[in-house]
């Protein structure tokens, strides 16, 4: 038995395009922490399935009473094939377009896992990193930043210097926020922190690991400031990456606070 429809007479009135008199735009409305999956591809030529955390938001100019919300549900419903840099940016123009938006912002965040083989017995676990896609539009202009926590082991050089024997270490987590130019794989970040770390961090050790990865750290001792320099320096290097921001937070293994340091910058790219 299909369902009785009732019929509509007249059109239904569009409250939110009703004239607003206040004269006060809105610098950004939308939803926030909507889930929703998404497949994003690796470095390894597959793709991950896992869910992401979506703020989407739009400007609204003051003669407009409200935006249209669920407009902004079918943009990501239309959007669950692979998600990229590429078509990050494309649901940001879609966004402001059919919003009539003359800026926008989307920001993406997931869980990514990359397969990790531990250094002497080569045992194979996952590690997972927080990764977050930020988007901005304004006059038709996209601009994409990645930003991923990647967590490593740093070692005190004072420690080491003044200590008969032994040093503090304890984990870290350093932030990158990368603006790019061109196209990176989230592994090529993920490898440039943790190269720059005492020791990266591993989902699963054997013994001969261990030994490994306290003597490295050992061998490799890093202030908070080193950490954010030596990365800012591999960053500036990199010409597909246009502006930065670098954070290193130690959680101190001898103190009940953390250790931090932050390097931002504006890159001057040749053309």
């Amino acid at each position: 038995m299909n369902p009785i429809v009732p019929a509509v007479d007249h059109p239904i009135e569009d409250v939110q395009a009703k004239t607003d008199k206040r004269q006060i735009a809105i610098n950004k409305v939308g939803i926030k922490d909507i889930r929703h999956p998404v497949r994003v591809s690796d470095r390894s030529g597959g793709e991950q399935h896992t869910v992401a955390s979506f703020n989407m938001y739009v400007d609204l100019p003051h003669h407009f009473k409200g935006t249209h919300m669920s407009r902004f549900v079918e943009i990501l419903n239309q959007h669950e094939h692979e998600i990229t840099v590429r078509s990050f940016r494309e649901m940001l123009r879609e966004m402001s377009h059919r919003l009539q938006a003359e800026s926008g912002h989307i920001e993406m965040g997931f869980p990514y896992f990359v397969t990790k083989q531990a250094p002497i017995s080569k045992v194979q676990s996952l590690m997972d990193y927080q990764v977050t896609f930020l988007g901005e539009i304004k006059e038709d202009k996209p601009q994409i930043t990645v930003k991923v926590v990647v967590p490593v082991t740093s070692l005190c050089p004072c420690s080491k210097q003044i200590s008969d024997y032994g040093a503090h270490n304890q984990r870290s987590h350093v932030t990158v926020a990368v603006r790019i130019e061109g196209f990176i794989w989230l592994e090529d970040i993920i490898d440039l922190v943790e190269e720059e770390a005492s020791c990266e961090i591993y989902g699963l050790l054997k013994r001969p690991d261990e030994k490994y990865v306290t003597e490295r750290a050992y061998d490799n001792p890093k202030f908070v400031e080193d950490m954010v320099r030596d990365v800012a320096a591999r960053l500036n290097q990199d010409d597909r990456i246009s502006a930065y921001r670098v954070e290193s937070e130690n959680f101190e293994s001898i103190h009940n606070h953390s250790a931090y340091a932050m390097i931002e910058r504006e890159k001057q790219l040749s053309t």
